[in-house]
């Protein structure tokens, strides 16, 4: 079984370098990650959407119970 976790980042300036730090602790643990943010030529955008593939169940709560504790954040899982 895997775990998909998806994370919606709303303010994603101001946390970015906090999801970086959490995702780079957790990264012997992820498969896979996918970054995808609303594309604005003009500016950086606001609001991105970050998807892991975390094959080990507990280190796939550990992490999630580690996003959560950011602000502006939906943190949802998925399992296969």
């Amino acid at each position: 079984m895997t775990t998909i976790i998806g994370i919606g980042v709303e303010n994603r300036k101001e946390v970015a370098k906090k999801v970086q730090n959490v995702l780079t602790e957790f990264g012997c643990d992820i498969k896979t990650r996918l970054g995808l943010n609303d594309y604005k030529e003009e500016e950086c955008s606001y609001k991105g959407l970050i998807l892991v593939d975390v094959p080990n169940r507990a280190k796939a709560l550990e992490l999630e119970n580690k996003l959560k504790e950011i602000d502006n954040l939906t943190v949802k899982e998925m399992e296969f």
